[in-house]
């Protein structure tokens, strides 16, 4: 599934969507950006309420499909250019990350 038919599908705000062709392989949850580092995959939905400039970094290493950020997180429109730039997709849900697991669960099975 890629990045645009999962926010059409499930609803999600999208903030920043310049590459909506990127497939989507997985979730990863996690607001610890070193830990993220180590341990998401490439092609993850990458679910976080991080909305720092440090999150795009992390995003274009992993090559996350696209950033979710849960509970209604809105980034400056900086962080939005600069996603924009480096071609990462960004999410808003008002949902938890709990919850926002549990619908892409059911929707990527």
């Amino acid at each position: 599934m890629t990045v645009e038919a999962l926010a059409n599908q499930l609803g999600f705000k999208t903030l920043c969507m310049p590459s909506p062709e990127k497939e989507i392989q997985g979730v990863y949850i996690g607001d610890l950006l070193s830990w993220v580092m180590g341990k998401a995959d490439q092609g993850n939905v990458w679910i976080t309420i991080m909305s720092n400039v440090n999150t795009l970094a992390v995003a274009t290493l992993v090559d996350a499909s696209c950033i979710l950020l849960a509970e209604e997180v809105i980034p400056d429109a900086e962080i939005l250019e600069t996603a924009k730039a480096k071609g990462i997709n960004i999410l808003s849900t008002p949902l938890s990350a709990y919850r926002a697991a549990i619908m892409l669960a059911e929707s990527l099975s």
